[in-house]
């Protein structure tokens, strides 16, 4: 049996929007007749008991998955996964992870894994995102936060994500300073550099509608055999 696909999520860093675009993707996959969920290994900061990254993922799947499976670690402190992890006495283990997937995997075309911060991030004392990133061996989609310094940021990223020896799918750049200086310059410098395809550009919206995002994204671009049957 041909095993379902998927992508991995990650960002420039932390609050440059990858749940909004993850949830824009979940979105456009299911419009063109994918049956795509949406997978939060990790997620860090309850507000009430609820985490609104996952409420939002699950809401944009087309079915609803799991949660255990979908979001097998949650975690109640807004910190760095691996310290949030330590003070509620549990360790996270990638393989645990792992099999959450191929679970999801067996009920969908695709799953859109959303990473915790940066590409770097630590998850235990020993591994970080980008361990889990090579133990599900999805292709990369990079989120760009479009802001003084993001050249840099997305540029280191994207030299991490290719050392793990991943492959980088796409990115979408997405505007998350509403006064930055020269975006489309910005962007330009970014296409050029980055080696993969603008997949979609997101302008400044604190209240975006991931659906209607979703129109923004050309998920064509997306490589390689996406849309084979």
């Amino acid at each position: 049996m041909h095993m379902a696909k998927g992508y991995f999520v990650t960002g420039t860093g932390t609050g440059v929007g990858k749940t909004l675009a993850s949830c824009a993707l979940l979105h456009a996959f299911n419009a063109a007749g994918r049956i795509a969920v949406a997978m939060k290994p990790v997620a860090a900061g309850s507000e009430e008991g609820k985490w609104m990254d996952v409420e939002l993922l699950a809401a944009a799947s087309a079915i609803i998955p799991a949660r255990d499976h979908m979001n097998p670690y949650a975690l109640h402190p807004p910190i760095a996964p691996h310290i949030a992890a330590r003070e509620m006495g549990i360790e996270i283990d990638i393989e645990v992870i792992r099999n959450s997937l191929h679970v999801l995997q067996r009920s969908a075309d695709l799953v859109v894994v959303e990473g915790v911060g940066g590409f770097l991030v630590p998850l235990n004392e020993r591994q970080g995102s980008d361990d889990l990133a090579l133990a599900l061996n999805l292709p990369v989609i990079l989120v760009v936060g479009m802001q003084l310094g993001c050249l840099n940021h997305a540029l280191l990223t994207v030299r991490a994500v290719r050392a793990a020896g991943l492959t980088l799918s796409g990115w979408i750049a997405n505007c998350i300073d509403p006064d930055m200086a020269a975006f489309d310059e910005n962007v330009l410098a970014l296409d050029q550099r980055l080696g993969c395809p603008l997949l979609g550009v997101f302008p400044f919206d604190p209240q975006a509608n991931p659906k209607k995002m979703a129109c923004l994204l050309e998920i064509r671009k997306i490589n390689p055999e996406s849309f084979d049957t």
